[in-house]
C-alpha cells in the first residue's frame, strides 16, 4: 500500500515509517501540518494518508474534508493526542476512516493500516469501475447531444447509466429525454461538494428511468462559473464507482475542465457530419488528441446523419482522417429525430422502427459486456432481445 505520513514531529515520522516499512508498505514522510494534505494528495495520490498532530477543533477538518471529497480513492486516518466525542463525530462526517492516539503504538498503527487495506481491497473487488464515454462535436449542430442521450437510453435497458451534461453554459441534454426543469444541477453539486457521496449524487440527478439518471447542466449560465475541474473530477470518480456507464455530453471548448475529463474517459467519441467543414475540424481535433498523448484505441469517432446517396460517406471520411477502425455510422433521419427532440422523448419511444434506433441498439450491444460474454450467434442475439 502507498502511504503518505504527515506530522510536525520528526520523531513521530521516523517511528511510524519504520513500523510500516517493516510490513512492506511504500511509505513517504512529510514534515508539516494538515494544510499540506491537498498538495500531497494531488501530487502523490497515496492509498492512505496518516495525519498526525490534529487537535480537537472541528474547524481544523477543512483540509481533511477537501481530500476525502476530491480524492475519493485516498483513505485518511488522523492521529490525535486528545479526542473529544464531538471531534470524533465530525471526523467521521468528514470522511475519516479511523482516529488513533498520538503517538500511536507500532502495533495499533499496523493493525489500523491492515483493516483499511482490507476494506480498500474489498471495495475494489466488489465494484468494478464504470466505463466513461465522452461525446463532443467537431462542429456545431453535429448531433452529439442526441447521440449521448439516446445511446444512454439504449444502454439503460440492461445497465445503470449516468449522463452528465458538461456543456455548462448552454447544456440541454435533459430536454432530449425529459420534460421540466431539474430540481438540482451540476452547479448545485459543486457548490455543496463537501457533501458528495453516492446518495447525494443520486439525489441530485433526474431519474428518467430507474436505470437512467441525468445530472443536468446549470440552469443559469452564470452558475457555470462556479464549477471547476476539481469539482467535476471528484464527481466523475464517484460516478464511475456507482454506475456501469457514465456518458458525458461535452461542450466544444477544450479548456482545463474538459481536458481533465477527457483524461479519465476510456472512450472519446468525436461526432461529425459528412461534409468538408466538419471533416476539417475533425482533423484539427484528432491532431490535438495525438499531441496530448491519447491513444488511438480510445478514439471512436461517429459519422452522423449519413445519407447513402451522398458523395461523402464513411469510407471517404475514414480515409481522410486516417482512422480505419472503431467508427460508428448513424443514418440520416431528420424528420424522425427532430420530432423526438421537440417532444423531449427518446427516439426509441417515438419511432421504434427507425433505422437510427436499430443502429443505436447495435452500438449499445457492442458496448455491453454481455456482447462479449454471451457470444454473437443469431440465436443468442434473438434471445437477448427477447
Amino acid at each position: 500500500m502507498k502511504i503518505a505520513i504527515i506530522s510536525p514531529n520528526p520523531a513521530h515520522l521516523q517511528e511510524m515509517a519504520h513500523a510500516l516499512q517493516e510490513h512492506s508498505h511504500q511509505v513517504q514522510t512529510f514534515e508539516g501540518g494538515k494544510t499540506r494534505m491537498p498538495t500531497i494528495a494531488e501530487q502523490e495520490r497515496p492509498d492512505l494518508m496518516l495525519v498526525d498532530g490534529m487537535c480537537c477543533d472541528p474547524a481544523d477538518l477543512a483540509p481533511v474534508e477537501y481530500v476525502t471529497t476530491h480524492y475519493t480513492r485516498t483513505a485518511v486516518v488522523l492521529l490525535c493526542a486528545q479526542q473529544t466525542p464531538e471531534f470524533l463525530l465530525q471526523s467521521m462526517r468528514a470522511g475519516v476512516r479511523e482516529v488513533l492516539n498520538s503517538p500511536a503504538s507500532p502495533q495499533s498503527l499496523v493493525d489500523a493500516v491492515r483493516r483499511i487495506g482490507a476494506k480498500l481491497q474489498d471495495s475494489t473487488a466488489e465494484r468494478p469501475k464504470g466505463r466513461i464515454m465522452a461525446f463532443l462535436s467537431c462542429k456545431g449542430g453535429s448531433g452529439a447531444t442526441f447521440l449521448t442521450t439516446n445511446l444512454g437510453w439504449m444502454l439503460a435497458r440492461n445497465h445503470s447509466v449516468l449522463i452528465m451534461d458538461l456543456n455548462l453554459q448552454f447544456g440541454d441534454a435533459l430536454g432530449y429525454l425529459h420534460e421540466g426543469k431539474p430540481a438540482s444541477t451540476l452547479a448545485d453539486v459543486a457548490r455543496d461538494i463537501r457533501r458528495l457521496d453516492a446518495s447525494f449524487l443520486t439525489a441530485s440527478t433526474v431519474k428518467v428511468t430507474p436505470r437512467l439518471h441525468v445530472l443536468a447542466a446549470p440552469e443559469d449560465a452564470m452558475h457555470a462559473m462556479e464549477v471547476d475541474p476539481l469539482h467535476v473530477d471528484a464527481i466523475l470518480q464517484l460516478a464511475a464507482a456507482h454506475y456501469e456507464f457514465v456518458l458525458l455530453d461535452m461542450g466544444r471548448v477544450l479548456d482545463p475542465l474538459a481536458l481533465r475529463v477527457l483524461d479519465r474517459a476510456q472512450i472519446i467519441a468525436p461526432v461529425l457530419l459528412p461534409n468538408v467543414p466538419a471533416v476539417r475540424n475533425a482533423q484539427k481535433l484528432l491532431r490535438m488528441f495525438r499531441d496530448l498523448g491519447y491513444s488511438e484505441s480510445r478514439l471512436h469517432p461517429v459519422l452522423n446523419r449519413v445519407d447513402r446517396r451522398s458523395e461523402i460517406g464513411l469510407p471517404e471520411v475514414s480515409k481522410t482522417l486516417g482512422l480505419a477502425q472503431q467508427w460508428h455510422s448513424i443514418s440520416e433521419a431528420t424528420h424522425e429525430v427532430q420530432a423526438a427532440i421537440n417532444a423531449g422523448v427518446p427516439l426509441a419511444e417515438s419511432s421504434r422502427g427507425s433505422t437510427v434506433v436499430r443502429e443505436l441498439t447495435a452500438w449499445a450491444d457492442v458496448l455491453s459486456p454481455q456482447a462479449h460474454e454471451e457470444g454473437s450467434g443469431i440465436l443468442t442475439r434473438l434471445f437477448r432481445r427477447a
